[in-house]
């Protein structure tokens, strides 16, 4: 078997999450190696030229949620990294030709939900307020490693006295922090475990509001607007400032990709040898922990530091031997939910939709923004109903965006490039398989939109579609998760990825969580690979 280096740390897969964390490392001094298996950087959040002249976002599509702290310290700015804004941020077209325009704007909102209920329009501020009271108390909590507060069994791990002290200091700013909330902190609870759709319903009275504030309860996680845990999805999008303010969300300039080009330059500058088509397929341990990683074409390197950027699952069952791992850890990883129904439809078109909402030719400023078919409530929750039984939603949920209206660079003159994320695609049918039907269902989802923008279906000149199972093979997440296992409340905070290990650290000696799979989980943010580094330095001296 060739050996091909030594490191003091090798970072599996190449994600956002990865390279944040290799260039903290090496920032610090170490010497670091970055594996990814595709010939592209970025995880899920890439951009491709799939065909001549058109620089597509084929998965992940806007950014706001990276922390602001991580572009400032590894100066992701001077590196390229340009993130564009959106004004306005939401537009929802109804059948009968009505249509919701949101954004930064507060005279926009009011002016626009107007139309619809004078009374929602006054809520409106003091909801957005509310939610950004919440988020500003819990993202501390964001910017630094979980704690371990549960009274497990003492033989599952033994833990120090410094970290126990460490996680009771966490424990109690957070509790002061949540005690600051007053007389909101009733409804912040009900925010962080409760459903949706009622906290919206006794918010705002108008369907076209609620719905579209809706989606982003949904998006990415195979729930529904009414089940538990829903609602934190939807305060989770309000989290981050990247886009230019709390809760606005932008494009990178050249496509998802350019933040991953940045972090590049960034860990090249640094020392960090990265390299693609280099995919592991084990972890090597010995008697001390970790201590390596083997890859597909034989090739060994050696290190006593591992972090993987990549699922629980691919982690703990795929590259690693699950009899080294204890039991009860071995037995919580395999029941770790990592239900999907989410599929990504990529098309090309020569010319923007032509909603008939909001009828004209060119880009228009509704455009800029995220683009939702999903008019009601109902609407929503009947989509899942059917994804619960093994069938991709009849009339699904859209949720579109257009970079191309602002970033000229993505597609050739006069062309634009439109990114359809749609719920729901269960990524387990009840019959037939996804590669016998995602093309059918595809069709079905330009169906839909082709009621709103009649123009759709002829502009189309070329079309990529993403399965569930497709983003499974692709972007190795498992079920086509986007967040490396369901943000629901007993996944979340402490849980993550599992009760006990919720500090980036592993049974075995050496190997740490980097990615979505830990805490803070799914969104392209960065936390999770800037808290492991944290917690890898306090480990190694070296």
């Amino acid at each position: 078997m060739a050996q091909h280096g030594k490191f003091d740390c090798v970072i599996i897969g190449g994600g956002h999450n990865g390279l944040v964390c290799a260039a903290y490392l090496a920032k610090a001094g170490r010497s670091v190696c970055v594996l990814e298996r595709r010939h592209v950087l970025g995880g899920c959040a890439t951009t491709e030229e799939l065909w001549p002249g058109y620089k597509v976002s084929t998965a992940a599509y806007v950014i706001s949620l990276f922390q602001m702290g991580i572009l400032r310290e590894l100066r992701l700015p001077q590196y390229g990294l340009e993130i564009l804004p959106r004004n306005p941020s939401s537009f929802t077209p109804l059948p009968d030709g009505r249509s919701l325009t949101l954004g930064p704007d507060p005279a926009l909102a009011e002016r626009e939900i107007s139309k619809f209920s004078i009374r929602d329009a006054t809520a409106y501020p003091r909801y957005n307020a509310l939610l950004e009271r919440i988020a500003a108390t819990l993202e501390p909590a964001l910017n630094e490693t979980a704690p371990d507060p549960l009274p497990l069994p003492e033989h599952w791990r033994k833990i120090g006295m410094g970290k126990r002290l460490r996680d009771g200091k966490k424990l109690w700013q957070l509790h002061g922090a949540m005690k600051a909330l007053g007389p909101d902190l009733p409804e912040a609870v009900e925010i962080l475990t409760g459903a949706a759709r009622p906290i919206l319903e006794r918010w705002f009275e108008s369907e076209i509001l609620k719905a579209t504030l809706a989606t982003d309860a949904i998006i990415g996680a195979f729930t529904g607007i009414s089940s538990p845990g829903s609602a934190y999805v939807l305060l989770h999008h309000v989290m981050g400032e990247a886009g230019g303010a709390r809760g606005v969300w932008g494009y990178v300039r050249g496509g998802m990709g350019g933040l991953a080009t940045a972090l590049e330059k960034a860990c090249r500058d640094l020392g960090v040898d990265v390299r693609r088509d280099s995919p592991v397929n084990s972890i090597r341990t010995d008697r001390h922990g970790a201590c390596g990683v083997g890859l597909e074409d034989g090739t060994q390197i050696e290190s006593r530091v591992i972090a993987s950027s990549v699922d629980a699952h691919v982690t703990f069952e795929r590259l690693l031997d699950p009899q080294i791992l204890p039991e009860e850890f071995r037995t919580a990883v395999s029941r770790i939910d990592y239900s999907s129904a989410s599929a990504k439809i990529n098309v090309a078109l020569s010319e923007p939709p032509q909603f008939t909402a909001l009828p004209g030719t060119g880009v228009m400023p509704h455009h800029h923004g995220t683009m939702h078919i999903g008019p009601t409530l109902d609407y929503l929750d009947r989509a899942y109903d059917e994804a619960k039984y093994g069938e991709p939603s009849s009339s699904p949920i859209l949720e579109m965006t257009m970079a191309t209206s602002v970033d000229e660079t993505l597609a050739p003159p006069g062309k634009h490039i439109l990114s359809m994320f749609v719920q729901y695609a269960p990524y387990k049918l009840a019959s037939g398989t996804w590669d016998e039907r995602k093309e059918a269902f595809a069709d079905r989802c330009i169906e839909v939109l082709a009621q709103y923008a009649p123009n759709v279906p002829k502009a189309i000149e070329h079309r990529q579609v993403l399965s569930p199972l497709d983003l499974e093979r692709v972007y190795g997440i498992t079920g086509g998760n986007i967040m490396q296992g369901a943000m629901s409340p007993h996944q979340l905070y402490c849980f993550r990825p599992v009760a006990g290990w919720a500090d980036h650290r592993t049974p075995v000696p050496g190997l740490y969580l980097c990615g979505a799979a830990s805490h803070p989980g799914g969104g392209v943010m960065g936390s999770c690979g800037k808290n492991a580094a944290t917690e890898i330095l306090r480990d190694k001296a070296w």
